[in-house]
């Protein structure tokens, strides 16, 4: 998953989550104080209580002020006894409520203390004093703590601004001729315990399920993100001290996976490179062991034929000829290597100067026959030349470098050749859009174990190390690079005991063609 869309999912959880789960929690929660409060004070309790407070203590209060008047209408004397008047208030304040009796236009009782509103005692206070006068006088005294008086459904009168109360009045008849009223009066600013503690575990509830949510995405998060980025450290730390053997898992489809695949990539060229390095590394150490080995050879053996001159050991002209001849070759051989080293160097560097030119396949073919037919005549070997691709067939090419091929598998044949009656091969086949060229002899032959590996540098497939069969062990090797600078391929297919052959193709120029569109790399 995208960070982008795990980040807008968050944002989506973080607030329609929280919300449902809190309307749900407080649904649940508003329906047990509902039951608690039908329970407790015998009301048909609604959903508005939560927002109405005057509403809920005046219904909760019902009940009482009916049993006041139904007492009253019974036995209104027994209103004078403090302690009956006390029962009643005491119920009534725990529906923040309270009771006001006034007889002969004085305050009998006034049923308030600390638990009451403080706005209601004020109010008491100014409304019930014995020097305030009558009931009569409530509006005045409204009016006077900024409050209107106002009728209410419940049989009362209520009093806004800053008193905020419901006063529901009850006239009564001593038994002395006397006359009273009993006031109940209920704050419209309090709030009933239920409701209070159901305002309060609702506020923890919807803190706790923010938190909890809020905590919740933040893991998912951060998980999502954390561990891809642990692996990532892990592999960069393995990366620096060079160790390559593992893999970087990317399972997901993220920003974060995107880059853990990338690094996986990165790796495993860095571990290709790493290995090219080290066989490249190897094949070095190689080269300069064959050819400090190969370069060994001669030397020693011109070193000892001019000791020999020196010494006067060839002490006739005839000697004196063999000893030169003998040197000559050496130093030829010498050269040899030399010339493949530095060429392989200018092709390993990508510095050799090509010179791609449009040759016919027949005639150039034909000349390099030819010399080659004199060189391995002189070495009593036979040799054949065939063209089936046509005398008008073309290709582009650099010349020096192709024969440079031809010769370099020539002489590899030669070397390892174990017949008294030596036989090689060239043949000039027509391969469609290419010329294939095969040249095949009937030497030793090749093992299939090393048939993989004779095109790669210094690999020698006998590993005795001797004059008759030395060398750099580069030219299959600079063969190989020069025909794949050519856009051509090169393999190789061998018997043991029977002969090899090694063939390789060259696309065919077409008329108009340049050599970009052969693939040529002109930088060379």
């Amino acid at each position: 998953m995208k960070i982008k869309t795990r980040l807008v999912i968050s944002l989506l959880l973080m607030v329609f989550l929280p919300v449902l789960c809190i309307f749900l929690m407080i649904g649940v929660l508003g329906r047990l104080k509902l039951e608690s409060l039908e329970k407790m004070y015998g009301v048909d309790a609604s959903a508005d209580y939560f927002v109405n407070s005057l509403q809920a203590i005046s219904e909760t209060t019902d009940s009482i002020v009916s049993s006041i008047r139904e007492e009253a209408g019974k036995n209104p004397d027994q209103f004078l006894n403090f302690a009956f008047l006390q029962d009643y208030n005491t119920e009534l304040q725990e529906r923040m409520s309270y009771l006001v009796l006034v007889k002969n236009d004085e305050v009998y009782y006034k049923g308030i203390n600390a638990n009451v509103d403080g706005m209601i005692a004020r109010f008491s206070s100014s409304s019930f004093n014995a020097d305030s006068g009558t009931e009569s006088d409530l509006s005045e005294i409204a009016s006077e703590n900024s409050g209107e008086a106002e009728a209410a459904d419940n049989d009362g009168t209520y009093f806004g601004g800053n008193v905020r109360a419901l006063v529901r009045k009850i006239n009564l008849q001593f038994s002395d001729g006397s006359g009273g009223s009993l006031y109940v009066v209920s704050s419209a600013s309090a709030l009933l315990p239920q409701i209070r503690n159901f305002i309060i575990e609702a506020v923890v509830i919807a803190v706790l399920l923010l938190a909890l949510t809020a905590s919740l995405l933040m893991y998912w998060l951060y998980r999502g993100i954390k561990t891809p980025i642990d692996n990532l450290r892990k592999a960069t730390q393995r990366i620096a001290s060079g160790d390559y053997n593992f893999k970087v898992e990317a399972k997901g489809t993220d920003e974060i996976s995107d880059l853990c695949r990338d690094f996986e990539t990165m790796r495993e060229k860095l571990q290709q490179s790493e290995q090219e390095k080290t066989r490249y590394d190897k094949e070095s150490r190689e080269l300069i062991s064959n050819i400090s080995h190969d370069l060994k050879t001669p030397i020693t053996a011109v070193k000892g034929y001019v000791e020999g001159i020196m010494d006067g050991v060839a002490d006739t002209p005839e000697k004196m000829d063999r000893y030169i001849k003998t040197i000559y070759n050496k130093t030829n051989d010498m050269d040899r290597l030399i010339n493949e080293l530095t060429t392989y160097s200018k092709i390993d560097t990508n510095r050799m100067p090509y010179h791609f030119t449009i040759i016919n396949v027949a005639a150039y073919f034909e000349d390099c026959a030819e010399e080659v037919n004199m060189e391995l005549q002189e070495q009593n070997l036979m040799f054949t030349y065939t063209n089936n691709a046509g005398r008008n067939t073309s290709i582009i090419a650099d010349p020096e470098q192709l024969k440079r091929v031809i010769s370099n598998i020539i002489s590899n044949s030669v070397k390892y050749m174990d017949k008294p009656q030596g036989k090689i091969d060239l043949r000039i086949m027509d391969a469609g859009d290419f010329i294939q060229v095969e040249i095949e002899d009937n030497g030793k032959g090749i093992d299939t174990r090393d048939l993989v590996n004779i095109f790669n540098r210094s690999y020698r497939t006998d590993a005795a190390r001797n004059s008759s069969t030395g060398g750099s062990g580069l030219g299959l090797s600079i063969a190989k690079k020069i025909i794949e600078d050519h856009s051509g391929k090169i393999w190789a297919r061998s018997e043991l005991g029977h002969g090899t052959t090694m063939c390789f193709v060259i696309r065919k120029y077409q008329e108009g063609e340049t050599n970009s569109e052969q693939g040529f790399n002109h930088r060379r």
